[in-house]
């Protein structure tokens, strides 16, 4: 797809210069991204910032949850945010933070994904705002490059339209990567309340699972060889070989910083918002966890399965589920992802289905990178999620959608 810059550079502008490598990555939460990120951060060069899309409302106006930086500080009293924040064209002032929600909300949904495709592509030209907003995200990425990330800055936002409307910039080398997992593990990882996100239940779960995955297909249909599907599962069931595809993917030629039986040791990263574990630091190892097949019922199973119907196949993940006796591995502080799948099958191409409302989770068999030709989604379940009384300012997904 070629490139249509929103922003044309020029002396004058702060965001000239080389491209900014970007790995964005997209599809459903709870798959991995933030372990996939904190692993390449490992690497010289390479800086994974978390998800950047809730920069302004966690980091910067403080109204959302987990909003700490991934050193440990407060978002806004961390030295490397703090200098980025200043060096914003708009200032990162709480007038821009709301300004910034505000695009986001008109602009950067799930649904937009189509619209924004359309105009990184030139075939019609940007909506009022597309151009202000993505400004503030170059902007950001160009700081963080030149803080020690000159060769990958890592984005785990996970929202489609963003990624769609990254594509166009003239000013950034954007690489999409999407992870999938199995709708039945998210499902379980939705099920109760977190200290950062709503509980859902499994037909919801799944539900947003199908219209995220479904948009960031269409991504991948249009980003060509900018665009990268692998499976979580992978990654737990063969961490080395899956990181490598991803490193060459992205451009790197580094070796791979995980050994042979899946571990790594992680040291501090300035991650916004994300699963806490980030917050880990030492050796951490990263294996398959299929708790779901035990821990949800058969009516949950159900539940999270038919509204990811359409894609299951496509990623390798079996309609009908086994149920084992086992629980697999469970993590220990420092031992590994909380969340992390059972390996499978690698995937297939194929004709992606259209989206459908309704909703469902995933399960554990696998599927590998490929590229994917699949249309947009056209809704899911709108509902808001009920808060928990302990949650405070959840993130819940109809943010995005």
């Amino acid at each position: 797809m070629p490139r249509t810059d929103h922003a044309p550079a020029d002396e004058g502008n702060p965001m000239s210069g080389p491209p900014v490598r970007v790995l964005y990555i997209t599809g459903w939460m709870r798959s991995g991204s933030t372990l996939l990120g904190n692993v390449l951060n490992e690497l010289p060069g390479v800086r994974h910032i978390g998800e950047l899309h809730f920069l302004w409302k966690n980091g910067v106006l403080g109204t959302g949850t987990n909003s700490t930086c991934g050193c440990g500080r407060p978002l806004t009293g961390c030295p490397l945010w703090s200098e980025a924040l200043a060096a914003l064209p708009a200032g990162g002032t709480a007038a821009t933070a709301h300004r910034m929600l505000s695009l986001q909300r008109n602009l950067m949904r799930t649904r937009h994904t189509r619209a924004r495709l359309a105009e990184a592509r030139g075939a019609r030209p940007a909506a009022p705002g597309v151009t202000e907003l993505l400004d503030q995200s170059a902007a950001v990425y160009r700081r963080i490059a030149a803080e020690g990330a000159g060769r990958l800055v890592v984005d785990g936002s996970k929202c489609p339209a963003e990624a769609a409307a990254l594509l166009g910039r003239a000013d950034l080398d954007v690489r999409v990567l999407h992870i999938v997992r199995d709708p039945r593990a998210t499902a379980l990882s939705y099920r109760s309340a977190k200290e950062y996100i709503d509980p859902m239940s499994p037909a919801r779960s799944s539900g947003y699972w199908t219209a995220f995955n479904l948009a960031s297909e269409l991504v991948g249909t249009a980003a060509g060889a900018r665009y990268l599907r692998i499976r979580h599962e992978d990654l737990c069931a063969r961490p080395r070989a899956t990181t490598a595809e991803v490193l060459r993917f992205a451009g790197l030629d580094d070796e791979v910083p995980v050994d042979d039986g899946g571990r790594i040791g992680l040291g501090v990263n300035h991650t916004v918002t994300g699963n806490p574990d980030r917050l880990r630091r030492g050796e951490t190892r990263i294996r398959p966890d299929d708790r779901w097949r035990t821990a949800l019922s058969p009516s949950d199973i159900a539940a999270a399965t038919v509204p990811a119907l359409p894609l299951l196949a496509r990623y390798g993940y079996p309609a009908a589920p086994s149920r084992r006796t086992d629980t697999g591995p469970r993590d220990t502080p420092g031992a590994g992802p909380r969340d992390t799948p059972a390996p499978g099958p690698r995937a297939t191409s194929g004709a992606g289905p259209r989206d459908t409302s309704a909703p469902g989770p995933r399960d554990a068999s696998g599927a590998g990178p490929r590229h994917a030709s699949a249309p947009g989604p056209r809704g899911t379940d709108r509902s808001r999620p009920v808060a928990q009384p302990a949650v405070v300012a959840p993130r819940w997904p109809g943010e995005l959608w």
